[in-house]
């Protein structure tokens, strides 16, 4: 446990060697349903300070509920968005399923133009929302509030999806179940680079390495979900989250070839993966409206694909065993043309970083 510092009218985790790059505080978890701002790692593009928002929803609105069957499920927003837009309502997860649903406003959550730079398409943006998971989780601990360690779960919708996916092979011993809803499973160069005739997506990138956008071919295969070798990497340390992909048979924006192959690599590996692909047949009209991009209610989505497994006293409830990536104090490495990606948790949350080979 860290130490604890008194802070004005509040408990802050503070003055911790290690804990974090930037010189933030990191908040008590409110008594009620509340946003947080937790510090995250400098984004390079943009040094310097930089900090998240946190949004609880506690089953019944309040801590005070949490008890020891009470899980934890990140909501992640759409590419753009904030908060829980493009996703499923955290007040309906929090009180459906007994858990504390945690939304991040992730890096670059919100609108932005062209000018802006690269879209940075689920790295940093799920460390980001690993270290929401994390704030909370040992926010719990160090209260002295007991709650169940392994109903740990995590949704998203879109680039939500693509985050969620992310997340789960950044924290490959965390979950018991993550819900993907139509995220990307690739940055393919059609939508790295905008090319003409593929996704209406472009992430602004360029594969010029002169230019301050240029996208390396490492930085490229860490965000391909699909890559067999690292999903070969997450089998060997033990990753047995549930995976659901909930996608489109006709997406053109999270193309559908992308996800089908992700989801064939992903067996192939031995990982727990079930895929739904909406066709015209499952069209109802409430849950599913769509075989393209916009799927249907993305709540609704939740509760029928996710029920058999979230549902406190289902038999087929999934429970994550053994400890999290937050408890390991380990290092995961992810080998890319030129270096290698490490993610370390030696002081509990998620610092990413990147080695050159020599």
């Amino acid at each position: 446990m860290r130490a604890l510092v008194l802070g004005v009218g509040c408990l802050l985790l503070a003055g911790v060697p290690g804990y974090g790059e930037t010189a933030g505080v990191w908040p008590a978890l409110p008594e009620a349903d509340a946003e947080c701002m937790i510090p995250a790692q400098e984004w390079p593009r943009q040094p310097g300070p930089r900090e998240v928002k946190v949004y609880l929803r506690y089953p019944g609105g309040a801590l005070a509920h949490v008890t020891a069957e009470t899980g934890l499920f990140l909501d992640l927003h759409n590419w753009g968005g904030t908060f829980h837009t493009g996703t499923a309502e955290p007040e309906a997860l929090a009180n459906r399923y007994n858990v504390v649903a945690v939304c991040v406003d992730y890096l670059q959550s919100g609108p932005s133009e062209d000018a802006h730079p690269p879209y940075d398409f689920g790295y940093l943006q799920a460390l980001d929302a690993l270290r929401g998971l994390y704030f909370v989780y040992h926010g719990l601990e160090e209260r002295g509030v007991a709650f169940h360690t392994g109903r740990l779960y995590c949704t998203g919708g879109s680039g939500g999806g693509n985050v969620t996916l992310m997340a789960n092979k950044l924290a490959p011993r965390t979950f018991a179940c993550c819900i993907d809803k139509c995220g990307m499973a690739r940055l393919t160069d059609d939508i790295a680079f905008n090319l003409e005739g593929g996704s209406r997506l472009s992430a602004r990138y360029s594969p010029d390495p002169e230019s301050p956008r240029y996208l390396s071919h490492g930085a490229q295969a860490l965000r391909y979900v699909g890559n067999p070798e690292h999903l070969a990497a997450m089998k060997r340390l033990g990753n047995t989250a549930k995976m659901i992909v909930v996608h489109g048979a006709e997406d053109d924006v999270c193309p559908v070839q992308d996800a089908r192959e992700m989801v064939a690599n992903m067996e192939a590996a031995g990982l727990d993966v079930e895929a739904v692909w909406v066709t015209r047949e499952m069209l109802d009209g409430e849950t599913f409206t769509s075989t393209g991009h916009a799927l249907g209610d993305r709540t609704r989505i939740v509760f029928r694909v996710g029920d058999t497994y979230l549902t406190p006293g289902s038999p087929g409830l999934l429970v994550r065993e053994g400890l999290t990536d937050f408890e390991r104090n380990e290092v995961i490495r992810y080998e890319v043309p030129g270096g290698a990606y490490v993610i370390s948790y030696e002081n509990g949350y998620p610092v990413g970083s990147v080695e050159r080979s020599k």
